[in-house]
C-alpha cells in the first residue's frame, strides 16, 4: 500500500484528523491500481466518523435563469447565449415540489435562486414559501440564494431555514478564471456569516472547470479549513453557450480519486453526490463512489440538467444496505 494510504489509515481512520493539501494531492495522484484501496479506506473513514446513513435531498429552483453573474459553467447566467430563460416558481408549485421530494424519503429540500444575492421580492417569496412548506410537509428546508447581507442571514434564520448552500465552486487561486463579476472572498464572507448565525453551512464546488490536480488539492484543503457541515461534489456537465461549454467531462477514475481525497481531507463532513455524476461516473461509478466515501445524494433532477431517477438511487442504496437518514427535528 502506498505511503499516503498508510499515513491516512492512522491519521484519518484511527485519529479522525483529515489530510492536508499535500496529502490530498498524493491521493489525487495515486495510480489506477491503487484506486480501489483508496476508495476502500475512504469508505471505512466515512463509516467510522459519519456512520452508515445516507442523507437524501431534493432541490427546486424558485427563480431560474437571468442571473447577472458570469459564472463560466452556468447556463443560468443572463450574459451567455445558453437556452435557460428567466422564470419564477409560484408558492403552490414550491409546496408541491417539497411534497414530491418528501415522498421519495428525502429529509432535505433546498430552494435555489439564480441571483447574485436576494432582493426584497425574493426574500418575501422565500418567507411565504418556507411557511407554506412547513405547514404542509414534514421536511427540513435549506436555501441557496447567492451572497447575503447580515440582515438577510438573520431573516433566513427567523424563517426556519436550517442550512444554507453557497458553493465556493473552485479553489481560491483558480476562481478568477471561472467568475469575474464577484470574488472568492465575497463568497467566503457570506459563509462566515452563515456559520456564525447557527445555520448549517453547505459548501462545495465543481470539478473539471480546467483546474489542475494541484488546484483540486488546494480546494479540498480550503473546504476543510471552512469545515462545512456538507460538501456537494459536482462534476462539470458542459452547457452549450457557456464559456466552458466545450470542456471535456471529468474521467471517471479521476472523479473517484477526488471523492476519496475529499473524504480523507474531511472525515466528518457530509459528502454529497451532486450534478454531473451521471455522465462522469454512470451507474457503476455511482456505486463505487457510494462505497468510497460519499454519504449523501441529490435525487431527481438538478437545476438545469437531468439527474438519475430518484427510484434508481433509492434502489441502489437499498441494494448496498445503506439506510436513508431519518428526519430529525433536533438539528
Amino acid at each position: 500500500m502506498p505511503e499516503i494510504l498508510d499515513q491516512a489509515r492512522t491519521q484519518v481512520l484511527e485519529n479522525g484528523v483529515g489530510l492536508d493539501e499535500a496529502g490530498a494531492l498524493a491521493v489525487l495522484n495515486l495510480p489506477d491500481e491503487q484506486l480501489p484501496a483508496a476508495l476502500q479506506l475512504a469508505h471505512e473513514v466515512r463509516m467510522r466518523w459519519c456512520g452508515p446513513e445516507v442523507e437524501v435531498e431534493g432541490i427546486v429552483s424558485l427563480k431560474t435563469g437571468g442571473c447577472p453573474e458570469d459564472c463560466h459553467f452556468c447556463s443560468q447566467s443572463g450574459l451567455f447565449t445558453s437556452p435557460v430563460r428567466s422564470v419564477w416558481l409560484d408558492i403552490p408549485s414550491l409546496v408541491e415540489a417539497a411534497k414530491q421530494t418528501a415522498a421519495t424519503g428525502a429529509t432535505e429540500f433546498c430552494i435555489v435562486a439564480a441571483v447574485r444575492g436576494p432582493d426584497a421580492r425574493l426574500m418575501k417569496q422565500m418567507r411565504e414559501g418556507v411557511a407554506a412548506i412547513k405547514a404542509e410537509v414534514d421536511i427540513q428546508v435549506a436555501a441557496s440564494l447567492g451572497m447575503l447581507s447580515q440582515e438577510q442571514v438573520d431573516e433566513l434564520v427567523d424563517m426556519g431555514v436550517h442550512r444554507y448552500n453557497h458553493n465556493l465552486e473552485t479553489c481560491r487561486s483558480y476562481f478568477p478564471n471561472v467568475v469575474t463579476t464577484h470574488s472568492w472572498e465575497e463568497r467566503w464572507e457570506t459563509l462566515r456569516m452563515v456559520r456564525e448565525s447557527g445555520m448549517e453551512v453547505c459548501c462545495g464546488g465543481i470539478l473539471g472547470l480546467g483546474e489542475t490536480v494541484e488546484q483540486r488539492a488546494e480546494f479540498a484543503a480550503q473546504l476543510a479549513e471552512l469545515d462545512p457541515h456538507e460538501v456537494p461534489l459536482n462534476f462539470l456537465n458542459p452547457r452549450p453557450g457557456t464559456p466552458l461549454g466545450d470542456r471535456p467531462v471529468v474521467e471517471g477514475k479521476d472523479a473517484l480519486r477526488a471523492i476519496a481525497a475529499f473524504r480523507l481531507a474531511m472525515p466528518r463532513t457530509i459528502l454529497r453526490y451532486a450534478g454531473g455524476r451521471e455522465i462522469t461516473l454512470g451507474d457503476l461509478g455511482t456505486r463505487d463512489g457510494l462505497l468510497g466515501g460519499i454519504n449523501a445524494v441529490i435525487v431527481g433532477n438538478y437545476l438545469t440538467t437531468l439527474g438519475r431517477p430518484a427510484t434508481a438511487d433509492l434502489e441502489l442504496l437499498d441494494d448496498l444496505k445503506m439506510p436513508v437518514k431519518a428526519l430529525s427535528a433536533t438539528l
